[in-house]
């Protein structure tokens, strides 16, 4: 049974963390974003930071604008040391199995 390889996933908690923190380095406060954004309410905000929910593309967009980043700089990656060791792992194995492959049909040929 072969493991499913997976992609990494954003993780939330970690970008939320990172959005407030940024935020707040450059001075803005949710009332300054929630009117820059035109949100009706700054409740979203606050999930954004708590790692509840992840801004929209266009208000990710919109925030990369304010603070000069791209806007994959605001999201934090999580699992991607499993996938790249899976595989490297795999590719091991792969490897391993064509050498003993190559090996016992050379010895072979010799005995």
């Amino acid at each position: 049974m072969s493991k499913r390889i997976t992609y990494p996933n954003i993780d939330m908690q970690r970008t939320g963390r990172k959005l407030k923190h940024m935020l707040e380095s450059a001075g803005y406060t949710p009332r300054i974003i929630q009117d820059y954004l035109h949100l009706s309410c700054v409740q979203p905000i606050y999930r954004w930071y708590m790692g509840k929910i992840l801004p929209s593309v266009d208000h990710l967009f919109m925030l990369s604008e304010l603070l000069n980043v791209h806007m994959e700089d605001l999201l934090v990656k999580k699992n991607v040391v499993p996938i790249i060791y899976d595989i490297e792992q795999r590719n091991a194995q792969a490897a391993q199995k064509r050498f003993i492959a190559y090996y016992k049909k050379i010895y072979q040929s010799v005995a």
